[in-house]
């Protein structure tokens, strides 16, 4: 299986929505809050293409998107074929 890593910060809907989502379809993830992590903010803009927004999820080093694009995944049934 794919690593999976959600680059989150405090008091994110958006954020508490996609751990939901993964850990009802059984994806283990690394979280990194940005907001505690030294550096981890400028290594997910650096990643992200300069997203700023926070979910960031990553598998692998394969750019996903926000919570948005990861539930458009889910809903279309590639999720879990994209993390294997």
């Amino acid at each position: 299986m794919k690593s999976v890593t959600v680059y989150m910060g405090p008091r994110c809907n958006f954020c508490d929505a996609a751990k939901r989502l993964l850990n009802r379809n059984n994806i283990p993830f690394n979280e990194i809050n940005i907001a505690f992590e030294e550096g981890k903010r400028e290594e997910m803009l650096s990643k992200s293409n300069g997203r700023k927004t926070i979910p960031q999820i990553f598998f692998n080093e394969i750019h996903v998107g926000g919570y948005e694009e990861l539930r458009a995944l889910e809903k279309k049934g590639e999720l879990l074929n994209l993390v294997k």
